[in-house]
């Protein structure tokens, strides 16, 4: 698993990133960094561009112009140091294989045997499936499916793991529960994560900071600093005033985006 670094750099760089489909801009000029082991949100209203965003980062779209870059190195493809979750976390999984083989997918050409029986262990473990590895996907409920999805995810080690709204469809207590099973394991293993979601508390509760997108064409209209203490719950920290300042704040932030988009004569079809 990654070290832990004592002095964080910045791990993940994206800069003057900008996406076009023909003459409609998605992505006009992108800037941010992310710090190695730090946990970022994103939000913007609905046809920000969030996914296209992320599907840049990852390598799985060519932007039109600016960097993205992990750990110094430009991305022109899916880098071996990412991993992905995505909110369909049904269609990732192979339904023929026990939970076990799907954690232990991407691990079979890379990592011997005896260490990869080790490494399945410790990620089951970690996302509370110690029990469940003979299982089929299909025998699960959707929020442990996630769960197998984010321990295959984690497995291989990455230096960031990108989550793509993965708990949109599931119920609100299998939420709060896979909340804190992204900060346990974003704790345990050090990883940087980028959470995106629509879900302005969830991005409040998770993140240390949270980047605010405008409509289209995008940019970073705010990068907030949530400044909540480290050790977090679902009661306490929810309930604390200033959890409802920076959702109030974050809140007031995506109706301005969507109100400047409204005013804007040159206004065009959302993003993905």
């Amino acid at each position: 698993m990654p070290d832990q670094n004592p002095s964080p750099t910045a791990m993940l760089r994206v800069e003057g990133l900008q996406k076009s489909y023909g003459d409609f801009v998605a992505l006009q000029n992108i800037s941010f960094t992310a710090k190695q082991g730090e946990l970022v949100c994103i939000v913007g209203p609905s046809g920000a561009g969030k996914t296209t965003l992320l599907k840049c980062i990852a390598g799985l779209l060519a932007p039109s112009g600016g960097i993205v870059e992990l750990d110094g190195e430009a991305i022109t493809g899916p880098p071996k140091k990412m991993a992905v979750v995505f909110q369909e976390y049904g269609r990732s999984l192979m339904p023929w294989m026990t939970v076990r083989r799907n954690v232990e997918l991407p691990l079979l050409r890379t990592t011997p045997k005896a260490e990869r029986r080790h490494l399945v262990d410790t990620v089951l473990e970690s996302v509370g499936l110690s029990a469940a590895g003979d299982k089929y996907p299909w025998q699960l409920s959707g929020g442990m499916q996630q769960r197998v999805a984010i321990a295959r995810a984690v497995a291989y080690s990455p230096e960031v793991l990108i989550m793509d709204e993965p708990f949109a469809s599931v119920d609100a207590q299998t939420r709060a529960d896979l909340e804190d099973l992204v900060r346990y394991i974003w704790k345990k293993f050090g990883v940087t994560v980028l959470f995106v979601t629509h879900d302005i508390d969830e991005s409040v509760y998770l993140g240390q900071r949270v980047i605010v997108l405008s409509m289209t064409p995008t940019i970073v209209q705010e990068d907030l600093t949530i400044d909540l203490p480290e050790d977090r719950d679902q009661l306490n920290t929810r309930a604390l005033p200033r959890f409802t300042e920076l959702r109030t704040h974050v809140y007031e932030q995506i109706q301005r985006a969507k109100r400047d988009s409204e005013r804007r004569p040159d206004a065009e079809s959302p993003a993905a």
